[in-house]
């Protein structure tokens, strides 16, 4: 097998941008039982953060598949106060379903991108542009707050988010462009499709499994901690399952990728599908960069399509991870 070849970059390296649509939303969740609910709704150990900490989440369905993914933090100081980044087009149909299952739970879910602003920083110098502007020094998976109800978090991978009141949003944004070049969601999804962590949107909801998806790999499921919706299904694909497909990068030399199309391969013969596109996004240099769930058989065959068995040919990139072998991990032996 070819050796795949490493993601062309989106701008110069040292150059970092600012993005003032992320298409990303927030939840505002609240309470003095919002930890121990979203403890036992999400994929990730959510009582384990203490005050500003984040993680990577996922809320599946009780087949175990993501109906979204995102990113929280505890928000401040407060014990019962934490924000979730999604999707912007599953922020409304995931707060009803969470506020289904409050019940008699001390637990408000508000849809926070009605009150709050998100921004994106990317690029080797992010962190540099968000001193620069803002005065803060960034850490991963941290909310450090600035100014007037404001943070910025550090993902693992180098993106910033920056949230703040609303009316804050310009003014940040103005400070930032100072220091980065202004772009659009169309180069955030580049950063996050060269990172290699997919985010989950209405088209590709309640499709693939974490693992699928690489969620293991990136840190947004915890196989500690105890039940949540779909939790029985991804221990045992974890424990006892053989994955079949994972989450790969490719490139397609054509500007037209929606998420959830499907991919080809001849592998698998003319009529059926072996992979969903998850997140696209124009490639300056041509063509578009896209993460797509993939038989991995596939994947190893290097003779995939997109939208049909004769589309444009999908070319592998390299994921800035390792993958895990496909074969199922060792049961932990009982203790005698």
């Amino acid at each position: 097998m070819t050796k795949p070849e490493p993601a062309p970059p989106l701008v110069a390296p040292s150059a970092p941008v600012v993005c003032a649509h992320t298409a990303w939303g927030l939840l505002d969740i609240s309470g003095a039982d919002a930890i121990a609910f979203l403890h036992g709704q999400l994929s990730s150990d959510v009582e384990a953060l203490a005050p500003g900490q984040g993680q990577y989440w996922s809320y599946n369905s009780p087949k175990g598949r993501m109906l979204a993914n995102g990113v929280l933090w505890r928000a401040g100081t407060d014990p019962g106060h934490v924000l979730m980044v999604l999707a912007a087009d599953l922020v409304e149909p995931i707060r009803r379903r969470l506020s289904m299952f409050v019940l008699r739970s001390k637990v408000t879910i508000d849809d926070g991108s009605k009150r709050d602003g998100l921004l994106g920083v990317a690029g080797t110098d992010a962190a540099a542009a968000a001193h620069d502007a803002l005065g803060v020094r960034v850490q991963p998976l941290t909310a450090v707050p600035f100014g007037t109800e404001a943070n910025a978090l550090a993902l693992p991978d180098g993106r910033i988010l920056v949230s703040s009141a609303a009316t804050r949003g310009p003014l940040i944004h103005a400070a930032l462009a100072r220091n980065a070049t202004i772009a659009d969601a169309e180069s955030w999804r580049w950063f996050g499709i060269a990172a290699g962590v997919p985010m989950i949107t209405a088209a590709t909801s309640d499709l693939f499994v974490p693992q699928a998806a690489n969620w293991d790999v990136v840190g947004g499921v915890s196989f500690k901690k105890g039940c949540y919706p779909g939790q029985e299904i991804v221990a045992r694909m974890q424990y006892l399952g053989r994955l079949k497909e994972r989450l790969y990068a490719f490139r397609a030399e054509t500007d037209d990728v929606a998420a959830a199309a499907r991919v080809f391969s001849a592998t698998f013969g003319n009529d059926q599908a072996c992979g969903t596109v998850v997140n696209a996004a124009r490639d300056p240099a041509g063509g578009s960069v896209l993460l797509a769930v993939v038989q991995s058989v596939a994947v190893a065959a290097e003779d995939l399509r997109l939208d049909s068995p004769t589309g444009p040919r999908l070319r592998s990139l390299s994921l800035p991870y390792a993958l895990p072998d496909a074969a199922p991990a060792p049961r932990t032996p009982r203790m005698a």
